[in-house]
């Protein structure tokens, strides 16, 4: 997929500001540039300077000026791409910045495809594929917490991390090959102990790393947070609360929030998605029943679920409303937390705690004077855990990464089943191969064009 292609993009956004970047990479991009750029002072071409310099000067096109920009130039091998790579700071005019890119395609630049400065940075050898992958998740990060795991794998934790996996098993996988080609001499070169315990250490560090997906998903994606319970319990009240603004229709007639509101908050560097839904009740409006039904929805896809009772209701009502809940929850680890509100008009003495499942929990509030609502936030962020991400333990985020890592997994526990057993070593072999191959497609030593495009195509062009 290597090419000689000089391939330009705009790397800042779209629309008017101050500057705008115009990045190029490939051998030929710096002999491109000096055929455009002219620096009185400096009275030499760009491809005689030194890497990783910035130069003003003057943008031409033929005798016609086009802008008064700053160049920065870094030579390969030292670049982001690996390539000969030239950065245009120029002014940010949207009518700009097409003209220096037209200008660049003129002379022999084609624009860039969706990722393809990243994706020439790893195939030469400047960062592998989860790292390259990270880069997009940087790019794209909304809080503290997935920022941070994201500049963590960037630069290589996690890459480390299945590299040294790979590593011990090279080792065990190189004598296992020996032992084949001395086969007729029934020879053992593999301590059989020694391979047994390194096989439930990598199985033990993989499970680990497969666990940590679901936190590394909430971090990235965000927690879902369904509001649910009866009309006129204060859901939208809440949601206002938490917002700190009238995002949701706030009304003493029952039945107002007829369809689902969503909105994002930050809470200590972690992105909660509340979802407020339609009040549950049994009604013959047609519109209003849909909108139940699609909280319903809502609860099988939150992780969180805040039902809300109110304080002014009978036991019984609240009794219901709870077991109609943890009904649709089943026995799913989906956190169930049972928001009592309006404690402001009524107090509530009544302990709900026999009808929770283990990890549920009570909380009483008012929504409407903000009452216990900084304690309902900690109950919130009990769910994540935030002690692995200021540990800087390895989390995994990514889909294709956990795909993989639960092939190998497969794989390595046939490769314990089968040395337990007492499997020929070529057997063995096969299974630790098969292993060695998913971990290779996380950090891209095996990877196909087909897998390549599907990652980079989702990448924003300039990157």
């Amino acid at each position: 997929m290597i090419n000689n292609d000089i391939i330009c993009a705009i790397s800042t956004p779209q629309g008017n500001g101050a500057i705008a970047i115009v990045r190029l990479s490939g051998y030929e991009s710096i002999a491109l540039i000096d055929k455009l750029y002219f620096s009185p002072k400096e009275g030499k071409r760009l491809i005689d300077q030194q890497s990783h310099t910035i130069h003003f000067g003057i943008l031409k096109d033929g005798d016609k000026l086009v802008d008064e920009v700053v160049i920065s130039l870094y030579k390969n091998p030292n670049s982001y791409t690996g390539e000969d790579l030239v950065e245009i700071s120029c002014h940010g005019s949207e009518y700009l910045q097409q003209q220096i890119l037209q200008l660049l395609i003129r002379f022999g630049a084609r624009l860039a495809k969706p990722g393809e400065f990243t994706l020439r940075a790893f195939l030469n050898g400047k960062m592998d594929l989860s790292q390259a992958e990270a880069v997009a998740d940087l790019i794209a990060s909304s809080s503290a917490s997935s920022h941070k795991v994201a500049i963590e794998q960037m630069r290589g934790g996690f890459s480390n991390e299945i590299a040294g996996l790979r590593d011990r098993l090279l080792h065990f996988i190189s004598l296992l090959e020996l032992e084949l080609d001395f086969s007729e001499e029934d020879v053992e070169f593999a301590d059989r102990n020694q391979l047994n315990d390194l096989l439930n250490t990598i199985q033990e560090l993989i499970n680990k790393l497969l666990k940590s997906f679901d936190l590394g998903n909430v971090i990235k994606n965000g927690v879902p947070v369904a509001i649910v319970g009866h009309t006129n319990v204060g859901k939208s009240t809440l949601l206002n609360r938490i917002l700190n603004e009238e995002k949701a229709i706030v009304s003493e007639i029952a039945g107002t929030t007829r369809d689902v509101i969503e909105d994002v908050i930050n809470i200590e560097g972690v992105s909660f998605r509340f979802i407020d839904t339609a009040g549950i009740r049994e009604t013959a409006d047609t519109i209003e029943t849909i909108g139940i039904e699609r909280t319903y929805e809502r609860i099988s896809k939150a992780s969180i679920v805040l039902l809300l009772v109110d304080a002014i209701e009978d036991t019984y009502a609240i009794e219901k409303a709870i077991k109609t809940v943890e009904s649709k929850l089943g026995k799913s680890d989906k956190k169930l937390i049972v928001v009592v509100n309006k404690i402001d008009q009524a107090k509530v003495s009544y302990n709900f705690d026999e009808l929770l499942r283990e990890n549920d929990v009570v909380v009483k509030i008012s929504a409407k004077t903000g009452e216990n609502v900084d304690t309902l936030i900690q109950e919130l962020l009990s769910v994540v855990n935030l002690k692995a991400l200021n540990q800087n333990e390895v989390i995994v985020t990514n889909t294709r990464h956990y795909e993989a890592l639960a092939k190998a997994s497969e794989s390595l526990q046939r490769a314990i089943d089968g040395l337990n057993t007492g499997i020929t070593g070529d057997f063995l072999a096969q299974d630790i191969r098969e292993t060695l191959h998913y971990l290779g497609e996380i950090t891209g030593e095996i990877t196909t064009d087909e897998v390549l495009g599907n990652i980079f195509k989702n990448f924003c062009i300039g990157k």
